[in-house]
């Protein structure tokens, strides 16, 4: 289960106006796609109302979002299931976040503002830290703000909600198989391309570069897919 430095993390990026049930959904988010609740696992609405501090009613309401994203499975007189991983729609889902990051990425790059550049140029250094000191810490801190401050930066709705059910389908893959076969030097570098073109506002090269990370999630996936044939 989540520990308390971890929930507390949690809690600290949550916005002030955020309801319980979207305190109960991120924290729940996090936990899946994490593997602290791994694919199979039943999950415990008592438990987790004891653990949390959140209340049943937020919890239900949470648990019911997350299956419709297809998170979890909801099983009557059996309870909540963590869904399984399936390895075939990673590559549908890769086909959708391809267009969707390209659009966020392009889209920040031109309406950014100079505070949020500059964050991105401080993520950029972050990204390369990462990299040359093989730190995964590093980079799972430095890849969450870098999402979070994508989606601030550009400003559309629309987008941000289709892709996040998405990229927490996408990030549970990484947590689950990139230890195998992930290349943590590259896809900083990756990342840390798209940060700089976001920083100086270049919106053909954010998307390009987007377009790149993307190309790699690809590769990985299908290294994945053939170590299982």
């Amino acid at each position: 289960m989540i520990n308390e430095e971890q929930l507390a993390a949690l809690l600290a990026d949550l916005e002030p106006e955020e309801s319980q049930a979207q305190m109960a959904y991120r924290v729940l988010e996090e936990m899946i796609v994490t593997l602290q609740l791994p694919p199979g696992s039943k999950i415990s609405e008592k438990s987790l109302h004891r653990s949390l501090g959140i209340g049943r009613t937020p919890l239900r309401e949470a648990l019911q979002r997350l299956a419709i994203e297809g998170t979890v499975k909801i099983l009557p007189r059996a309870g909540v299931i963590v869904s399984d991983i399936d390895l075939a729609d990673q590559f549908k889902l890769i086909e959708v976040r391809r267009e969707l990051e390209k659009i966020l990425a392009g889209r920040a790059a031109r309406l950014a503002s100079p505070e949020e550049k500059q964050h991105f140029l401080d993520l950029a250094g972050a990204f390369e830290a990462a990299g040359q000191k093989d730190d995964e810490s590093i980079f799972i801190h430095a890849d969450r703000e870098f999402n979070a401050l994508t989606l601030k930066a550009a400003r559309n709705n629309y987008a941000t909600c289709a892709i996040g059910p998405i990229a927490a389908q996408t990030r549970r893959f990484w947590f689950l198989h990139f230890k195998r076969f992930g290349n943590l030097a590259r896809v900083s570098r990756l990342h840390m391309a798209i940060a700089r073109a976001i920083a100086v506002g270049d919106e053909s090269d954010a998307r390009a570069a987007s377009d790149r990370l993307i190309d790699y999630v690809e590769e990985y996936t299908q290294q994945t897919l053939q170590s299982m044939l």
